[in-house]
């Protein structure tokens, strides 16, 4: 037979295990039994809820409410089941609350003068507990968008982003990855959380499989565990001997070009879901964006700053010029005067002063050439020459261990700049140099383009004489896609601080394509780098006609208007086209010197860019024109960037210039106009 049934018994078993908190209250608001999970739920032993008011489980701020609504129901008790309120607070032995629910069940109509209080708490609905979820994740993106709205430092913001991650998804470890310019490393820009196997600043490999590099390929936030499907993990080991079994990680892209990786790590194989990974991608997202302006306006200012620099420089090119112009051109007439002119101890003085002036006029081109602030002046360049001459420089300056080779084919003249082109190579040169830290070789070439091979920005150019291609490889480490697909970029560098501005190679595509030619790159990682440039070439019937236009003499008493408004300098320019026999007008401003045409005979017009107020050189050498129409014109400049919408039309002589560079101008713009 079935035991007897102990309705006592079976009832204090149900009220025991029942999985919501149950309280028995009696009419006074005191707690006369409670069940293992009011104990669980609200902090307390059984025997200190036993006797306990009802009133030290409610929060202070409510408590009066609570009174008076308690009552109100002893006065008419009622059931009341749950879901009527979702907004109940109890406040638990220590101080904390938790949400819950409450359902009533008065026991006066069985006898007895009490109120049972079944209680459960909020957080245990699994949808509630996931709207809850959510809304954290929202404040979470929603806080730190408020944060990086006016962020400027970004690894004060990348540290903040790690923290709400790891307090937002309640998490172990939390990193930020940056990818390195080589693409083959990680450097960790920040981590919270457990003590990371990395540390903040630290550069590692990336590790092929590894989630972090799955990611990065694919392009989109990914889950892990340690148990993969397929049995391969791609949780480093080292990871999982710290005890993370589980890891979510999102993209960091600067429009679709990959920056690095956001990692979430938990120790809890179940702890990333759907909700877990649209956050990290948002959070990510957001990280990105940030990252991108950030730099954006790095970028910029450091852009503003160099074209601050550039007409900075070109102002005191201008004056500096003028300078030397002065100096040099005293000099060179201290050095013809006779009592001078056999002075054994004068004469080295003035040598070694010519040479310093010399060298302060390449000193301004360079800072101009800097500041990308040079027109080019293109004629034809042996390019097999100046190949074999820059070989020569760097094999006595470079690194020993690196073996310099020479493929050239004579006859490969093209029409470039021969400064900026010298410059580009040398350019090439020393980003090759600092690829091969051990040494290497390192090979110049040169010969004809084959039209099937033109870049496709030059195969719809009709260049009547074709182009030279000049190449400059190395076997050094190379570049990985991702830096080669940026390496054209101003300001971009694989160098370290200081070493490297970034504009290198962004000058050279620059030269490239204002020469009218094309640059191309090839690279690939511990192949070594080939950087080609196709510039026109110069056929050597054009040498020929160059070389048969050979100038004649400066006429024998041929009438100058000198325009000029540096009174020295005005007075060294006099004195040099007066020891060519030239018969010499000046004046000091445009207006001048348009009277001195329309009165005056004359045979060319000599005159500075920059005259001052009024009217610009170039602008008295188009006024000119219109007068005498084949006026003979050569404009003086120390800064040729002052002419950029003459510089194709007038001949330029740049200062500082010698009695010899002059002569020379003067006889080619007069045959110019023969």
């Amino acid at each position: 037979m079935p035991p007897a049934f102990d309705d006592d018994a079976v009832f204090r078993s149900v009220f025991a295990a029942s999985p919501d908190a149950l309280l028995v209250v009696d009419q006074q608001g005191a707690i006369q039994l409670a069940n293992p999970a009011a104990c669980d739920l609200l902090g307390y032993s059984a025997e200190a809820l036993s006797g306990l008011h009802v009133d030290a489980l409610v929060p202070d701020a409510v408590r009066p409410q609570h009174a008076a609504y308690r009552a109100a129901y002893a006065a008419h008790p009622r059931p009341r089941p749950m879901g009527t309120q979702m907004d109940l607070v109890a406040r638990r032995q220590d101080g904390s609350s938790v949400r819950v629910e409450i359902a009533l069940s008065p026991l006066q109509d069985h006898g007895l003068p009490y109120v049972v209080a079944a209680i459960r708490s909020v957080a245990e609905y699994p949808r509630v507990k996931q709207a809850l979820q959510r809304a954290r994740y929202a404040e979470c993106l929603a806080q730190f968008g408020r944060l990086a709205v006016n962020a400027r430092e970004p690894d004060a913001l990348l540290a903040q982003a790690a923290q709400s991650a790891v307090d937002a998804l309640q998490i172990e470890l939390f990193q930020i990855r940056l990818l390195q310019p080589n693409g083959a490393q990680w450097r960790v820009a920040a981590s919270r959380g457990v003590q990371a196997l990395e540390a903040v600043g630290e550069v590692f490999d990336v590790e092929p499989g590894s989630a972090a590099q799955r990611v990065l390929q694919d392009g989109k936030p990914m889950l892990f565990t340690a148990t993969a499907a397929d049995g391969n993990c791609a949780i480093p080991g080292r990871y999982l001997d710290a005890g993370m079994t589980s890891e979510v990680a999102a993209p960091l892209a600067n429009q679709g070009r990959p920056m690095g990786v956001a990692c979430a790590f938990s120790a809890r194989p179940d702890r990333f879901g759907d909700d877990e990974i649209r956050f990290l991608e948002a959070l990510s997202n957001m990280v990105a964006t940030v990252l991108q302006r950030i730099g954006s306006e790095d970028a910029l200012k450091h852009a503003q700053r160099l074209e601050s620099v550039g007409q900075l420089t070109g102002g005191i090119a201008h004056d500096f010029n003028n300078l030397l112009t002065v100096i040099s051109g005293n000099l060179q007439i201290l050095q013809e005067i006779p009592a001078i002119e056999g002075d054994p101890l004068a004469q080295p003085l003035i040598t070694a002063a010519s040479r310093a002036a010399q060298r302060g006029g390449e000193l301004t081109a360079k800072l101009l050439a800097f500041s990308r602030r040079q027109v080019l002046q293109p004629t034809v360049v042996d390019v097999a020459g100046l190949l074999q001459s820059l070989a020569g420089m760097l094999r006595r300056t470079i690194d020993p261990r690196i073996v310099i080779g020479l493929d050239l084919r004579p006859g490969m003249n093209c029409l470039a700049d021969p400064v900026q082109l010298e410059s580009s190579v040398l350019n090439v040169a020393i980003n090759a140099r600092d690829a091969m830290p051990a040494g290497g070789t390192l090979t110049f070439s040169c010969r004809p383009a084959q039209t099937s091979e033109l870049p496709p920005e030059l195969a719809g150019v009709a260049h009547k004489d074709g182009y030279v291609v000049i190449s400059i490889a190395d076997n050094g480490t190379g570049m990985t896609p991702a830096v080669r697909e940026r390496a054209f970029e101003p300001f971009f560098t694989t160098k370290e601080s200081g070493r490297g501005t970034g504009l290198g190679l962004a000058t050279v595509y620059g030269f490239a394509r204002q020469s009218s030619g094309a640059v191309q790159l090839t690279s690939s990682p511990g192949l070594g780098t080939t950087l080609t440039l196709y510039l026109p070439r110069a056929t050597t019937g054009a040498e020929a006609d160059s070389d048969s236009n050979a100038p004649a003499r400066v006429p024998c008493g041929m009438r100058v208007l000198l325009v000029e408004d540096d009174p020295e300098v005005m007075a060294v320019t006099r004195t040099f086209l007066a020891s060519l026999e030239c018969e010499v007008m000046s004046c000091a401003n445009a207006h001048e010197a348009l009277g001195l045409l329309a009165s005056q005979p004359i045979d060319i017009l000599v005159t500075d860019v920059l005259l001052g107020p009024g009217m610009r050189g170039d602008e008295l050498a188009a006024q000119a024109r219109l007068q005498m129409p084949h006026l003979p014109v050569l404009l003086l400049s120390g800064f040729s960037g002052e002419m950029p919408d003459a510089r194709g039309h007038w001949p330029l002589l740049r200062k500082p210039y010698t009695r010899a560079q002059l002569e020379t101008a003067i006889e080619t713009v007069l045959n110019a106009t023969r």
